[in-house]
């Protein structure tokens, strides 16, 4: 299963990098249809951990299989685990609804521990 990560600083461009990098990513392997999918929810997932995490940064790692989905894992190192709030609403964001909404309910959460969490999403084939 191949594997790129990027790390990502607490930066006001670490989303569109972050995005930039999985669209790049997943035109290099051919993904052109998955890619608009995974690029927004990316950018939620950078997003919530730039504004919420107040770390020394986050850790983006997107793993491909030819059969399967593509997976993008987001870690940081804030303990608390986010939570899907229900419907959208423009002013306080629901970044989780957004990406629910777009991966179908395959997303979710991992934690690790002293060291953190990761927020996961899957698109394509699964």
């Amino acid at each position: 299963m191949p594997k790129y990560a990027l790390n990502c600083p607490p930066l006001d461009t670490t989303p569109r990098i972050a995005r930039d990098f999985v669209a790049s990513v997943l035109r290099a392997l051919r993904l052109d249809a998955l890619v608009d999918d995974a690029v927004l929810c990316t950018s939620e997932l950078v997003t919530n951990s730039c504004r919420h995490a107040k770390s020394s940064g986050a850790h983006l790692l997107l793993m491909t299989t030819p059969e399967g989905p593509v997976r993008v894992t987001v870690y940081d190192d804030d303990r608390t685990l986010p939570s899907l709030l229900q419907g959208y609403d423009g002013v306080s964001g629901r970044g989780l609804w957004i990406v629910d909404t777009v991966t179908e309910g395959r997303w979710g959460t991992e934690a690790l521990g002293a060291s953190g969490k990761g927020v996961w999403f899957e698109v394509g084939k699964g």
